[in-house]
């Protein structure tokens, strides 16, 4: 077991399953204090009792607006303080934009993807001014770097959050806060259910896949700089993933 996080509290967003969760528990191997931030509460009962007492869970429901605002108050109560917010809840909406059949669902995704950790950030960023010192990672992905043809919903998202995480990790930067995003390829995870079939089918025929546990060790990489390295973007890709 490393100590590179002792003495650190994290806060983790989307922390019941997935990339969240693997970030959440290197996180506490490391050392730090981790708030588990998910709108399933039950999962997170059964994921922190698992995990230990720096295991600490916060359900929140970022599409909520009040629920979302309490980000920070709700961390500030479990935690006493906040030095790492890993911005990672999000959802997927694949395929060509004209097969998409509810159009709230757009609003739902974007409300996630980008809304709310632009809402997290702006949350959390007066504390850690005022502490002189902080972290934030922003969970985007590959096609936040590339025009993927099917996914543009989905795609568009993750270029707003390219943008963003590069504006305010200049910013913040003269606070002593480092902003930075991890920007996987296709991940074993649930918002692989919305891929469509054939595409699906194809990487996992070709390898074409990755581990959370893979993003969360870029994460931790990320982290544990000295104070003076800041890591503004780690693309992780799957070695067989054409694109």
């Amino acid at each position: 077991m490393s100590n590179e996080l002792s003495g650190k509290v994290a806060a983790v967003t989307g922390a019941a399953s997935g990339i969240g969760l693997a970030s959440a528990q290197m996180m506490l191997e490391a050392g730090a204090t981790v708030v588990f931030v998910d709108r399933d509460g039950a999962a997170l009962k059964a994921v922190t009792e698992k995990l230990g007492e720096k295991a600490l869970p916060l359900v929140i429901d970022l599409l909520d607006p009040e629920s979302c605002a309490s980000l920070l108050s709700g961390v500030m109560e479990l935690a006493g303080r906040i030095d790492i917010l890993h911005c990672n809840a999000g959802s997927y909406i694949g395929g060509d934009l004209v097969e998409v059949t509810d159009p709230a669902a757009i609003d739902r995704m974007l409300n996630l993807n980008v809304n709310a950790v632009m809402k997290n950030v702006h949350n959390v960023i007066p504390q850690m001014i005022a502490q002189g010192c902080g972290d934030i990672i922003v969970t985007s992905s590959v096609a936040g770097h590339t025009a993927v043809p099917w996914e543009p919903v989905y795609s568009a998202s993750k270029w707003a959050m390219t943008s963003f995480v590069q504006t305010m990790r200049r910013q913040l930067n003269k606070h002593g806060i480092r902003v930075g995003s991890v920007s996987p390829g296709p991940v074993v995870s649930a918002l692989l259910a919305d891929w469509p079939e054939e595409n699906l089918r194809k990487a996992k025929e070709n390898g074409a896949l990755i581990e959370p546990s893979d993003i969360a060790e870029a994460i931790l990489f990320m982290l544990s700089r000295p104070r003076t390295v800041t890591i503004r973007d780690v693309v992780i890709l799957p070695s067989n993933f054409d694109i």
